[in-house]
């Protein structure tokens, strides 16, 4: 393997931004569900001391230090800082990466170029979505789920492409991140307006033509379904799992029967089964609901590493550029969106999806650290999700049950989005170094023997941590 430097555009970075949403971490911490968005817990400043406990006077919060101004990295030192973890042996024959400053600058390189310096990217893939997806339609999109009218005694539930639409809404005293729109609301608004045109009894029809194409990616293992990940649908509550944790066969007929159900519940009697239809292209809306801006979208998918959320998300850039909502027309949508903003997703790069479950998937790491530098840039503020969607080293996410031992210098320091398939591990994002300075860095494995799997992640982390630790910029 070859190291190399090179110089790619600088650009303006929010480093405080970086810095303060990585070190504000060490104070809080978030309880994450990986299949629904999460309930917020009770903080420990809600739960009285025992009788007779006399406490101290809480101390506020050491302020953060003033951030480093970014910097170019010195390609030497970060040589040295990751010489060791990444030459071992755990990690497999192939091993990439590529490190830079965040405002742009020299580049750190392993691996080589051209077909040599591309590896399986796995899920750090939907860092590619997640900002497509913002370029495409903006931080403040929404997705909606309408009930509109579909004749006379007939209402329609349209899919409008929710990642997140659920059965209900959160119980007393929880409360979901993002927030999430939920069947039982439109039920309720269903009723209401039914009840206000003299409608007592309805047939329900459901209609899931948003998206196009397989709902299965022929390129993702048959092994996949139904443990790994549910057909892409623009159609589904609870990403169509069911309360016993299962995937479901049909996600839009299962949202169309909880969606009748509530209904019924509401007073409304419902006819019959739900059954598949096409909405009337000027039918009367009688409910919706919309789901949390994309921005808080984007970070929940980063967060937990959402398979079904990212493709969701492929699909809308597609349909945003004028394609189909497909995989095809995503995947076209994508490279259409980052070509624009100056990201070249060119051979021997490839997406086949966009939530990295397919093996054929290949990314150079220096495109990684481009669509990093630009979301990070102080003049793409509505890319800001995707730096702060990524996973704090040992705090939340992904990343919550890693780097809580061992290596102490990357808890809180390291914000990273994770990659992991068999035989591949990869984490792309940001260190702050001991300077002060953050960097921008991906790191690549994907030929790691399975008896080493656990001792190739420890040197992934280890890399990551040495990133960290390191006074790598000029």
């Amino acid at each position: 393997m070859s190291e190399q430097t090179g110089r790619r555009r600088g650009r303006g970075a929010l480093v405080v931004l970086v810095v303060a949403v990585l070190a504000v971490v060490l104070a809080v911490t978030t309880d994450l569900a990986l299949r629904q968005p999460p309930r917020q817990p009770p903080g420990p400043a809600g739960i009285a001391p025992p009788p007779g406990l006399d406490l101290p006077q809480a101390r506020p919060a050491p302020a953060v230090a003033d951030a480093a101004p970014s910097a170019p990295v010195a390609p030497e030192a970060v040589r040295r800082a990751l010489a060791g973890p990444l030459a071992d042996p755990d990690l497999g024959r192939h091993v990439v990466a590529s490190v830079a400053g965040l405002d742009g600058g020299p580049r750190w390189e392993l691996g080589g170029t051209g077909p040599g310096q591309v590896a399986v990217p796995a899920s750090t893939t939907k860092v590619v979505t997640a900002t497509a997806a913002l370029l495409a339609l903006g931080p403040e999109h929404t997705f909606r789920t309408r009930v509109v009218a579909g004749g006379p005694g007939r209402v329609v539930l349209v899919g409008g492409g929710d990642p997140f639409l659920t059965t209900a809404p959160p119980g007393d005293g929880e409360e979901a991140y993002p927030p999430v729109a939920d069947v039982v609301d439109l039920a309720r608004q269903s009723a209401r307006a039914l009840r206000a045109d003299g409608v007592r009894a309805v047939r329900v029809g459901y209609d899931d033509t948003l998206f196009a194409g397989p709902s299965v990616s022929p390129r993702w293992p048959a092994t996949y379904l139904p443990d790994v990940v549910t057909p892409i649908h623009a159609l589904w509550v609870d990403q169509g799992i069911d309360t016993n944790g299962f995937r479901v066969v049909d996600p839009p007929r299962s949202a169309a029967d909880a969606y009748a159900a509530a209904l019924r519940a509401e007073g409304i009697r419902v006819r019959g089964a739900p059954a598949p239809v096409t909405a009337p292209a000027a039918a009367r809306d009688l409910a919706s609901v919309e789901s949390a801006p994309l921005s808080a979208v984007v970070e929940q998918v980063l967060r937990v590493s959402d398979n079904e959320g990212a493709e969701v998300l492929l699909r809308h850039v597609g349909l945003a550029t004028g394609r189909a909502g497909s995989f095809d027309g995503g995947r076209a949508g994508v490279q259409e969106e980052l070509a624009a903003a100056g990201v070249d997703l060119a051979a021997p790069s490839v997406l086949w999806d966009g939530s990295g479950l397919s093996r054929e998937n290949l990314l150079d790491p220096d495109l990684l650290v481009d669509v990093l530098q630009l979301a990070a840039s102080e003049d793409r503020p509505d890319l800001r999700a995707v730096v702060t969607g990524l996973p704090v080293a040992g705090f939340d996410g992904s990343l919550a049950d890693r780097f809580d031992t061992g290596d102490p210098r990357a808890p809180g320091r390291v914000r990273a989005k994770t990659g992991t398939l068999s035989n591949v591990f990869g984490l792309a994002g940001l260190a702050v170094g001991a300077d002060g300075r953050p960097v921008v860095f991906a790191l690549m494995a994907d030929r790691i023997r399975l008896s080493r799997t656990s001792l190739a992640l420890e040197s992934l982390d280890r890399a990551a941590a040495a990133l960290a630790g390191c006074r790598c910029t000029r």
